[in-house]
């Protein structure tokens, strides 16, 4: 019975520690499709985000703005709304890839320097896409803002993972 558990440990160990990155590269595609749409079409979503959030800081605030004063809130925020989404992008990817390649044990400056190159490769590569998409073009300015979200995931998921290993999974590994 022992041997069987073993076996059934290490044969779910190999299966799924490849199949950490399945939410990796449902994010890089994720980036991909929203990179995909026409500037319009971008530029549209991330106004609605934007008048969304105006909209509801004028409920909790209870200013009772009317419509063009909303509308003027939303075209003020607008340009960080669409600069947020990137860094949330990539923080995401970072972190997604970050919390596998963890598991694999590869820490400290290897996995910032193997994570960081990979995701912002992928952000270069996200960019030269986008001159292929009408209404839109590359900007190395939102590489460096995607490499804000980048190092910020990579860093805080380290930080998560490093407290789960010392608090949560010591304990549970320390023979009695």
């Amino acid at each position: 019975m022992k041997y069987l558990r073993l076996y059934v440990q290490k044969t779910l160990r190999y299966l799924l520690k490849p199949l950490s990155f399945v939410p990796a590269c449902c994010i890089m595609y994720l980036i991909f499709y929203m990179s995909a749409q026409e500037g319009t079409a971008s530029a549209s979503l991330s106004y609605k985000i934007s008048l969304k959030l105006v909209t509801m800081a004028d409920i909790l605030l209870k200013k009772e703005l009317d419509i063009l004063q909303l509308a003027y809130y939303a075209d003020l925020i607008h340009y960080y709304v669409r600069k947020l989404g990137h860094v949330i992008e990539y923080f995401a990817l970072a972190a997604s890839i970050t919390c596998p390649l963890y598991v694999y044990r590869l820490r400290g400056f290897k996995l910032i320097l193997f994570t960081g190159a990979f995701c912002v490769i992928f952000a270069c590569l996200d960019e030269y896409h986008q001159s292929f998409v009408a209404g839109r073009g590359p900007s190395i300015k939102d590489v460096g803002i995607d490499s804000i979200g980048i190092f910020s995931g990579i860093l805080s998921t380290q930080l998560v993972c490093y407290i789960g290993r010392k608090t949560i999974f010591a304990p549970l590994s320390k023979k009695t």
